[in-house]
């Protein structure tokens, strides 16, 4: 792939009142032992076909840049959303639908941005990060990066284990359940080599899984549809409280996931795109965002789905009602529920067993094959993430399989440990402290794709606008606000001086390196004047696509 590389430096000017952006000559290219230090595992990419007869859209173009946005889409569909979208409804019932419409939209918005990097670039946002940013900050984004990802592996492994564990009506422990996720990993690994398309298809066929077995609890608890549209479209949330707007800021930390903006701005790779060519390159754009919104609109709906069920049977119950129904139907699981009047608190476990309890089980075994479809959909784009990420922070190449062992024996350990020495309330509440996790990674990813589809050098015609850089901005800080917001209720429940020590000291941490961070976007969204006397570089490498050798049916 031809490259062409330009400098942009913000020095301070001859007057010393301010800071001049100066383009430099071409430089030329490190030299590399290999082609393209960071090609990815798509070594054949889809041709797009032509389609004069319908110049301004063409479903023929729109198919063949499908895929990329339904495997992001999978990240709103792990087994940490659908685990907060119960507690949504069993905690404010249909009151927080419209927090969910907006985080969505936002999410959408902020993926625009992630697929445009790979688009108009040729890279995705790791590479990036590792030709702009200086080593060491470089280093910290990766480790970051790294410790979301594991941590939604983890969510994953816990989704399928619960899964497992009811589909078997109890005869395969937890641990057991967590061990198949092992072998499972590796199987879908295989599915790869048949190629990118038929890959792209089984996904498809496990969010279709999804739709049809949360449609399902759909229908059989036929939620109020007034009380749904009023909760979707009227930014209200009556008579809510603190648990209520707690659980408001977890919609958001579950829906926008960091590794994610990595993963969007890979996938839209595998598309044969001439970089050379404005036209071709808006109208990838174009196709992608299109697909990107049917995609995160399904993926809605089918989190609706989930919201209403609980909103509509369990909204307002208390440990005392689901208790006696479970115990009336001689479900061996009535024990979980406590025989008093608090309100009911449940998970993606308890989720199941309260629908068996309720609808039958039917109900129960259809619920954890959707779980299961999460879990195991989520599995491969968190091992996508892994091997992007690595692959272009550290130029390291590992195949996909020692990539699985590393991030799966990381994932595993804990989960395995806690499933071994405690029971399902334990492993099911490990998923609060990995939304928190998730809560503090996403900076790492919001800030790095504003930074970069906003600088002209790299984005060139294609950079973010007036509009889009300040709308970005908010949104990066509103986004970053309420997470924190969610860090501080979770290490305040804590409740002991030490781990308060321990937070503190972190948290200076990560807030320096945040506003390192936050000092190079705002640069690039033009305030210079902060650079204050120093140069900042910025590299602009634009990757030109050679002829596809193959096409990839």
């Amino acid at each position: 792939m031809p490259r062409g590389e330009y400098k942009l430096e913000y020095k301070k000017d001859t007057s010393g009142d301010g800071v001049s952006t100066i383009y430099s000559n071409p430089v030329t290219p490190q030299a590399s032992d290999s082609a393209d230090e960071f090609t990815t595992y798509f070594d054949q990419k889809i041709p797009i076909p032509e389609d004069e007869k319908h110049p301004l859209f063409s479903f023929r173009k729109l198919w063949a840049f499908t895929g990329p946005g339904f495997l992001m889409s999978i990240a709103y569909l792990d087994p940490g959303n659908i685990e907060s979208d119960l507690q949504s409804g069993a905690v404010a019932g249909f009151k927080l639908l419209w927090v969910l419409l907006l985080a969505t939209v936002i999410g959408l918005l902020l993926q625009r941005l992630a697929a445009r990097l790979g688009v108009v670039t040729g890279l995705h946002l790791a590479e990036v990060c590792n030709r702009q940013y200086p080593k060491v900050p470089r280093l910290i984004l990766w480790v970051m990066i790294e410790l979301a990802i594991i941590g939604s592996d983890m969510q994953e492994v816990i989704g399928s284990a619960i899964a497992i564990n009811l589909l078997s009506v109890g005869k395969i422990p937890l641990w057991g359940g967590v061990l198949i996720t092992i072998a499972d990993t590796f199987v879908f690994l295989f599915l790869d080599k048949y190629g990118l398309r038929k890959l792209e298809a089984l996904f498809g066929f496990l969010i279709t899984i999804m739709a049809v077995t949360f449609g399902y609890e759909y229908i059989t608890v036929k939620p109020d549809q007034g009380q749904l549209l009023k909760g979707m479209f009227m930014p209200y949330c009556e008579g809510c409280g603190p648990a209520q707007l707690e659980q408001a800021v977890g919609i958001v930390g579950a829906v926008i996931m960091p590794h994610n903006m990595y993963l969007h701005s890979a996938l839209v790779k595998s598309r044969q795109v001439n970089r050379a060519k404005k036209k071709e390159v808006s109208e990838a754009n174009k196709y992608f965002f299109i697909e990107s919104c049917i995609a995160l609109f399904i993926s809605f709906i089918i989190n609706v789905f989930v919201v209403s069920v609980f909103a509509e049977a369990f909204y307002k119950k208390t440990n005392q009602d689901v208790h006696d129904i479970c115990a009336n139907k001689s479900f061996a699981q009535a024990v979980l529920f406590q025989a008093d009047n608090s309100t009911l608190e449940v998970d993606i476990y308890k989720g199941g067993v309260i629908l068996g309890c309720y609808f039958g089980p039917a109900a129960l075994y259809i619920w954890a094959i959707g779980i299961l479809a999460a879990g195991q959909s989520s599995t491969m784009t968190g091992t996508y993430s892994g091997q992007f990420v690595m692959e272009g922070f550290l130029n390291l190449k590992w195949s996909r399989f020692a990539r699985v062992v590393l991030t799966r024996s990381i994932a595993i350990t804990p989960t395995l440990l806690v499933a071994i020495f405690k029971d399902v309330e334990h492993l099911t509440g490990m998923n609060d402290f990995l939304n928190v996790l998730m809560s503090l990674q996403l900076p790492f990813a919001l800030i790095p794709v504003l930074t970069f589809t906003s600088l002209r050098p790299v984005m060139n015609d294609f950079a973010n606008g007036l509009g889009w850089k300040i709308a970005g901005g908010i949104l990066i800080v509103i986004i970053c606000s309420i997470n924190m917001y969610f860090v501080v209720i979770y290490v305040t429940a804590l409740g002991q001086t030490v781990l308060y020590v321990c937070a503190s000291i972190i948290s200076v941490l990560y807030l320096a390196f945040v506003a390192y961070l936050s000092w190079q976007c705002l640069i690039a969204l033009g305030v210079p004047f902060l650079a204050c006397g120093h140069t900042v570089r910025v590299t602009r490498t634009l990757l030109t696509e050679d002829p596809p050798s193959a096409a990839v049916n």
